[in-house]
């Protein structure tokens, strides 16, 4: 049959329900939480030079359906049937991309030839590693964050390389569980390879291939004509994570996103420099890195529900990603906080879209989902190493509704865990889960509410890790007069009734009675609050969203004995601004932080930073903000004051200069 209209999307729906298998396969035998209850995995069917065509549709992390395997299906010698390969090496063909993700490919072959393979990666709990879960943004170096294995075959004709076997499981904190998952990921390549020779006896081979590659160009012919839509022009927008390392200075990630007619090209120029933390994402430079293009799928597919996700939808997108900067790291950088980096890389990249289109996407996703992870042991005194779930807030307000409660937005498929579940493998017990009051942002489309989890412990020694803890200074921002959202927090209650504040620190040790408690960042809000219906608000109230006293100060509404006051409401409406005074609110924090570090004093570092070795420039980056923080030559106007402290710091410093020390 020709391989093209109806027959080509019948062609798309098989392969789709073959990934869709692969997923459910793996969920229903995986063995961690993070697996089977959160989802962080992906199962993707790739062509034979590794460009992912089908991905499950309401399944695992969507972040990787333009994933390119290329890179690392080369680094293998040769295949032969029965052939499964394993990598976790950010910097092996940057497809793994920290080292709990567990990446693993099989060649399908039909008559001795491959047609395509089948691949797919999860996240374990723990690799071994500094910290339990492996992860922090205190690690500097890549080798603190647990085994790292290089692209190898770990079955090799359908036998199990045991040497390598062993030395996985040696070097994690939870051998067992680790082992179970990964044999999980062995059922599902193994159901998608079955799968895929089903597909093939109904199309034949001939059609299967060339229908390969007619889903990647109808995809890509999609994306072109929903990018044919948006406006020309260069839209800028910037964001910044908290932090840069554990107690530093903010951390930016700044885009230019440049469209031209059927083309976009997202420009990361201006965002920090590679960091000596674990923030880094290594994209190996790579312009269709799935990575640093999440935002454009969720943009692109916002626009076009029907959009095909796969590697043909980026096509007609290039990122550039400067060297030696968190966007494009280098070896042997930290990278294991780089969700977080990349979560605020896809909120730059909706802020700018949001300049080009501002009738048709949303106001800020949190950009703080921290991932909940313990270390205990149970009463049996056999270690337990789990994830607790996500802690996070709902999606930004949109133009015509409000953001989803807790999740969406950034949160991809993710789940949270039911507490009955973590509570049944896990020592510790709950106080509350659920959503938080006044915690999303004003506005006629208010943002999604954050949520809030309290639990207490009971053994000594018991470690949690709160993996991409953010939001608790910058907030996110509301759009066209909505409001930003609230911030997060994290603090533990010893059993003396000391309670201790975190901020953003990832990695606190409790004690037997201690309770913790994690609130994520809230979403921004859309639109002007005094125009909200006051019946909504009302709603709101009685649904404890929002509080009495939010309803009047925060959107003008007047609630008495359970009802609102058409006067008094009137009137508290009447002194609120009838216009938004710019595009984003993004709150008080950020707009005192850019009031001092303007675009241009922003650029004038990043550029003279792009000049220096790179493993100066975290150090450098310090010492010129903690020079400008302290009012060094504040009297001289901005570009000869920087060029001043950049010539002081070549000074103080010969080995910049490649002078003898």
């Amino acid at each position: 049959m020709a391989i093209d209209g109806r027959n080509l999307q019948i062609l798309a729906n098989y392969c789709a329900a073959a990934a869709d298998a692969m997923a459910f396969t793996l969920m229903r035998t995986a063995h961690s939480t993070f697996v089977k209850e959160t989802e962080d995995f992906s199962c993707q069917i790739v062509s034979r030079s590794g460009m992912a065509f089908a991905s499950p549709r309401s399944f695992g992390a969507p972040w990787y359906s333009g994933i390119d395997y290329g890179p690392v299906l080369t680094l293998i010698d040769s295949y032969q049937q029965g052939d499964i390969c394993i990598t976790n090496d950010s910097y092996a063909g940057n497809v793994a991309t920290h080292s709990p993700d567990i990446h693993i490919w099989k060649p399908v072959f039909h008559d001795g030839e491959i047609v395509c393979f089948v691949v797919g990666h999860i996240h374990n709990t723990d690799v071994g590693g500094a910290v339990p879960a492996s992860l922090s943004r205190s690690l500097t170096d890549i080798v603190q964050e647990g085994i790292r294995i290089p692209p190898l075959k770990i079955i090799t004709g359908g036998k199990l390389n045991k040497e390598v076997a062993k030395i996985m499981r040696l070097n994690v904190r939870a051998a067992e569980q680790n082992w179970g998952d990964f044999n999980a990921q062995i059922a599902s390549v193994n159901i998608g390879e079955r799968k895929v020779h089903e597909i093939i006896a109904r199309f034949g081979v001939v059609d299967f291939l060339s229908g390969i590659e007619g889903i990647l160009d109808y995809a890509e012919k999609q994306a072109r004509a929903v990018i044919a839509t948006i406006p020309d022009g260069d839209y800028f927008y910037a964001d910044y994570a908290d932090e840069d390392s554990e107690g530093g200075y903010p951390c930016r990630i700044a885009v230019t996103l440049r469209v031209k007619g059927e083309q976009l090209e997202l420009d990361y120029t201006g965002s920090d420099p590679q960091l000596m933390s674990s923030l880094n994402m290594p994209t190996g430079g790579r312009e269709r890195h799935p990575l640093a293009l999440v935002g454009v799928t969720y943009v692109l597919s916002t626009l076009d529900r029907k959009l095909l996700l796969n590697a043909g939808t980026l096509r007609p997108t290039r990122a550039i990603l400067p060297p030696g900067t968190i966007m494009n790291c280098e070896a042997p950088a930290a990278v294991g906080m780089r969700s977080l980096t990349c979560a605020m890389s896809q909120i730059a990249t909706l802020g700018a879209f949001s300049l080009a289109m501002p009738d048709r996407l949303p106001a800020n996703s949190p950009g703080g989902n921290a991932i909940m992870n313990i270390r205990t042991v149970d009463r049996h005194n056999r270690t337990v190493v789990a994830s607790l779930g996500p802690v996070g807030g709902g999606s930004g307000g949109t133009p015509d509704h409000d953001g989803p409660e807790g999740s969406g937005g950034l949160s991809a498929f993710l789940k949270n865990t039911p507490i009955e579940i973590n509570e049944a493998e896990v020592p510790v017990q709950f106080l509350r889960y659920g959503l938080a009051c006044d915690s999303a942002g004003a506005g006629e489309y208010r943002g999604g509410l954050a949520t809030e989890m309290v639990f207490k412990v009971f053994t000594p020694n018991t470690t949690i890790t709160a993996r991409n803890r953010n939001r608790s200074v910058f907030a996110s921002a509301g759009t066209l007069g909505g409001k930003s959202g609230s911030l997060s927090w994290f603090r533990t209650q010893s059993a003396e009734g000391k309670i201790t504040e975190h901020g953003n620190t990832d990695v606190i040790h409790c004690g037997p009675g201690d309770v913790v408690t994690v609130k994520g960042p809230g979403a921004g809000g859309y639109g002007l609050a005094r125009n909200r219906r006051p019946a909504a608000v009302l709603n709101d109230v009685k649904c404890g969203f929002v509080s009495l006293a939010a309803a009047r100060n925060d959107y003008g509404v007047a609630i008495v004995q359970g009802e609102t006051d058409p006067v008094e409401t009137a009137r508290l409406r009447a002194a609120m601004p009838e216009t938004a005074a710019e595009h984003f609110d993004i709150g008080p924090a950020r707009r005192a932080f850019e009031a001092l570090w303007t675009q241009q004093r922003y650029r004038l570092m990043t550029s003279f930073l792009a000049g220096r070795p790179i493993v100066w420039r975290h150090f450098l980056k310090h010492q010129i903000f903690a020079a400008v923080a302290a009012g060094e030559l504040a009297d001289l106007p901005v570009e000869e004051q920087m060029d001043r402290l950049f010539k002081a710091l070549l000074a103080r410093f010969p080995a910049l200069q490649g002078e003898p020390i």
